[in-house]
């Protein structure tokens, strides 16, 4: 589950009812679910954990992810570390997977609060050396602002995934992606020192899956 890193979401669903042992990455696991399940709910966000306010099929998250892959692959090299800059909701998974399709590391964090320190951000940032941040087109000006104040944060490049343009390539340059390669870095507050980042792999999150179907 990722639940911890960034919202209230459990991938762990997307491996239940199937067995798929020969799975060796989250992206066979999403291609199948869009192939066989694709009219399935993958995704549900409760807004304040309650209220539904929107959700994604298999076929959906696939294809918007694959469409913001296209752009990513366009802008980084395989391995690359992306900060993902994301309040509670869909697009954050969106990118997520599209970061996976892509062949690029996922760095999810909360957006900075007004009147609250950036400096764990700022120390991300520069341990993991990120060129890229994606967000939402609502919550991006508030972070435009908190960056462009640190001359260290305002030389990254963003993306807003919820209002990108049709693109001509329709799915992104296939990558070599196994259950060895980096899905993510999951840092930790920082609040006793420097944030220490956790490298978790495609392998890590798919056993993680396996064992909490299976409890």
């Amino acid at each position: 589950m990722l639940s911890s890193v960034s919202q209230e979401w459990k991938i762990s669903s997307l491996t239940e009812s199937s067995d798929h042992s020969d799975w060796t990455s989250l992206i066979d696991l999403i291609k199948y679910r869009a192939n066989y399940q694709a009219k399935q709910t993958a995704f549900i966000f409760l807004q304040n954990g309650k209220n539904e306010s929107s959700r994604l099929t298999y076929q959906e998250l696939d294809q918007q992810a694959q469409k913001l892959a296209v752009y990513l692959q366009n802008l980084t090299q395989s391995g690359d570390r992306i900060l993902l800059l994301y309040p509670p909701g869909l697009d954050f998974i969106i990118a997520f997977f599209a970061c996976l399709y892509a062949g690029v590391i996922a760095i999810p964090l909360y957006p900075p609060r007004p009147n609250r320190s950036i400096n764990r951000i700022k120390a991300i940032i520069a341990n993991a050396e990120v060129k890229i941040g994606l967000s939402t087109t609502e919550a991006f000006p508030q972070i435009e602002r908190r960056f462009t104040d640190n001359r260290e944060l305002s030389v990254l490049s963003w993306l807003t995934s919820d209002n990108l343009p049709e693109t001509s390539e329709p799915v992104p340059v296939s990558r070599e992606i196994n259950q060895n390669t980096l899905a993510l870095l999951q840092y930790t507050s920082g609040s006793t020192g420097q944030p220490k980042g956790v490298m978790v792999s495609h392998g890590n999150i798919l056993h993680n899956c396996r064992y909490s179907v299976s409890k």
